[in-house]
């Protein structure tokens, strides 16, 4: 299975470092971490990054200087994490060539919305993830099984993609039922759920009645097989 991006996080706060690599792993993200400007820069050299999230105050050094740095040798799309919000030091940010600036604490669904986002500005997006046999164009809203196209309504290609930028982690019947009632602007109970997952293991597994797709976590919900 594809990855959407794969991030490089420049940060000194091992438990951010942790719980951010932990939450954006479940959004179907690589990510990679380092914490000074040595570092980052000696990373870039052996390996390739799609986006860098990047702390302004550092133990060595700062963000600013990491900026600088990378804009001069790379083209990479840079976020700036960081406790500093006021005007001047957005500003700062922004003129030395970042292309987003999020404050702490953030919420992560903000910062995954904003890293998307600037993802798709820099060309980076990976629009197509591919699961098996499943061909998802997530920029077109195209699902494809062994070059047919699969025709899924409103509902059951919304149910796909919560568990495509969820894969990896196991989804309750909860989280589900909150995810496509958001979606469907009405309310979705229990019943309907399992109908929709019934029909859209109908149309994207090759058994419906053995998954291999949307898998079924017995007691627990459902997760994305790989």
């Amino acid at each position: 299975m594809s990855y959407t991006a794969k991030v490089l996080l420049v940060e000194d706060d091992r438990e951010i470092v942790e719980n951010l690599t932990e939450y954006l792993s479940t959004e179907g993200y690589l990510v990679k971490s380092v914490n000074t400007q040595k570092d980052t820069m000696e990373i870039l050299e052996k390996e390739t990054f799609d986006l860098l999230l990047l702390d302004v105050t550092l133990k060595q050094g700062n963000g600013y200087g990491v900026c600088t740095a990378v804009k001069e040798k790379y083209d990479l799309p840079v976020i700036f994490l960081t406790a500093l919000d006021d005007e001047f030091s957005v500003v700062t940010g922004l003129d030395m060539g970042a292309d987003d600036y999020i404050s702490k604490p953030f919420r992560p669904r903000e910062l995954v919305s904003r890293m998307r986002s600037v993802l798709r500005r820099s060309g980076r997006t990976q629009a197509v993830v591919n699961i098996r046999d499943i061909r998802i164009d997530t920029e077109k809203g195209i699902v494809m099984r062994a070059g047919q196209e699969l025709f899924l309504s409103a509902l059951e290609y919304r149910l796909l993609l919560v568990f495509v930028n969820n894969r990896g982690m196991v989804l309750t019947r909860g989280r589900l039922l909150d995810e496509i009632w958001d979606a469907a602007g009405e309310f979705v109970n229990d019943n309907t759920l399992t109908v929709y997952i019934k029909r859209l293991r109908e149309k994207i597994e090759k058994d419906p009645q053995n998954p291999e797709i949307i898998m079924t976590v017995r007691g627990m919900g459902y997760r994305l097989g790989e």
